[in-house]
């Protein structure tokens, strides 16, 4: 990942929802993906369980049906951080 990448705040995150016009990002191991292109999360909504603009550390690793290597599919457009301080 480059420097110039955006950092991301849980507050930040939520603002790409999917929805309204917004782009759809989700967070999953210190890094924030894009997936509005992806059919799967159309609106920000995955298949009624998941909505974008959340971190997934515990959802993708305990819930998913998947591996985290579907991640891979996905640009990465900036770095996580749980807290703002």
């Amino acid at each position: 990942m480059g420097s110039d990448m955006k950092e991301f705040t849980a507050e930040e995150l939520a603002k790409y929802n999917g929805r309204d016009g917004n782009r759809a990002y989700v967070a999953y191991n210190g890094k924030v993906y894009d997936v509005t292109d992806s059919f799967l999360w159309e609106d920000g909504d995955h298949q009624g369980m998941h909505e974008a603009g959340m971190n997934f550390d515990d959802e993708l690793d305990l819930e998913a049906p998947h591996e985290a290597d579907v991640m891979d599919d996905f640009p990465v457009v900036g770095t996580f951080r749980e807290n703002s301080d």
